[in-house]
Parts: C-alpha cells; structure tokens; sequence
C-alpha cells in the first residue's frame, strides 16, 4: 500500500484515466466494428459522447458531495475542501447526459449495450487504483477477522471490497457483453441495475461518513433512489422476448 498521501492520490488518479481511457478505446473499437462504421465522430455519435462526458463529470462530483455532506458544507463556507469522485454519480449523470443529448438530437435507437463491457474494464482498473491507494482512499472496508482482510497500513485487517467489485463488475459485465438480448439496450439496463444493487449491499461492509435516515450512507440512499425510477424501465424492457442465440 502506498504511506505518502500525495503518492497516493497521484496513483489513484492514474488508475483511473487508465481505466477511463481504456473503456474508451474499447467502445471506440466496438463502434467501428458496427456496420454503419461509426466512430466518435460519426452523425449522432459525438452528441452521445459529449452528453455522457459532461454528465459523467456533473454526477460523479454531485453524488460524492451527497455522500460527503460535511465536504458540501465546508466549501460551501469557503473552508478549503474539493469534493472527490463517486462512480455510481458517474454512471448515473452518465445516463443523463446521454439520454438528453440523444432527445436533443432527434435519435431514438439505443447506444448502451456497447458501453456494458468498456464500462466494466475501466471500473475494474481504477478499482485497482482504489485499492493500492488504501487508507487515503475511501473505497476500503470494515475491519474483518476473515484470512483474506488487509491491512492497509494501520495494522488493521479491513474487508478489500475494491476487490470484492474487481471480483463481481468484470463477471457481470462479461456476461451481459456476451448475451445476445431481443431488446436493445436491455444488457446495459441490467448491468447498470446490478451495479446498484450491489454498491447498495457492498455499503454495509464500508464506514459511513456521514449518516443519512436509517443510518444509511448517501451512496446507499442515491442507489436505492435510481432502482425506484430506473425499475420499471428494466422490467418493460425484460418482458419482450430476452435471450437469443449468441
């Protein structure tokens, strides 16, 4: 694990262009690959990045500071603080931006699917940032008397839950990747509702920063709230026929 708060930080953020530029030249290579040979550039293509981008980056920041409330408040009185990155903001401001820049320009056909397995691999890789920044990061768990805790170097065996997403995102996004759906979009739709469901459960194996209702953290409260509004949606989507040949 890294000792040097700065090292540490410079490492997770490079874990995490890593992931993010990775997961980009996957999509990028998926979309050549279609047979209308899109590229970033293609009719329709640019709007959806831009929306994803600039979504992405709205959400990541907003989500953290609802995790982090004590963060908000701090700047908000002009104290020096910066609010860090929350992926499940991501993806969701991600799906935001993508859905307004598609209503915006016109386009109705769905672009999530290739996203699925390029999604998985960049969270899995900066996951791994996550995990070698250890307690200067705030993805690691609660301490655990189980063999395979980690000391991140306070001489405390902690649950490695950014292995446990390593462990669960890349089967998963695997899996959906290699589905052949009826339904266009319905492998995205099931990834992104997996990930919430998971990043709800896996929370209770992490510290809560800052206590919402019911003592949940504001991640557990955020997941809950886009499986209510996001729910239906996937169940419309699943009750056309599903499962083709591969």
């Amino acid at each position: 694990m890294i000792a040097n708060a700065d090292a540490a930080a410079w490492l997770h953020t490079a874990f995490a262009w890593a992931g993010m530029s990775l997961g980009a030249a996957m999509w990028r290579a998926t979309q050549r690959r279609q047979p209308t040979g899109g590229g970033v550039l293609a009719p329709g293509n640019f709007a959806v990045v831009v929306g994803l981008l600039l979504g992405a980056a709205l959400g990541n920041k907003l989500v953290f500071l609802i995790e982090r409330p004590d963060v908000a408040l701090a700047m908000w009185q002009g104290r020096p603080a910066w609010p860090g990155q929350s992926i499940v903001g991501g993806l969701l401001g991600g799906l935001i931006g993508v859905e307004l820049a598609k209503r915006l320009t016109g386009q109705t056909r769905s672009t999530g699917d290739a996203m699925v397995l390029p999604i998985a691999v960049g969270l899995a890789i900066g996951r791994v940032g996550c995990f070698l920044a250890g307690l200067h990061d705030d993805t690691y768990g609660l301490p655990t008397s189980l063999p395979w805790g980690v000391d991140f170097g306070d001489g405390i065996r902690r649950h490695p839950t950014q292995l446990y997403e390593i462990a669960v995102v890349l089967p998963l996004g695997w899996a959906l990747h290699r589905a052949r759906f009826a339904t266009p979009g319905l492998a995205f739709k099931l990834f992104l509702s997996a990930y919430l469901l998971w990043r709800f459960g896996v929370e209770f194996l992490k510290p809560v920063p800052v206590a919402w209702p019911l003592g949940l953290s504001g991640i557990r409260w955020t997941c809950l709230a886009a499986l209510a509004v996001y729910a239906p949606l996937v169940v419309r989507a699943a009750r056309s026929p599903t499962l083709a040949t591969p």
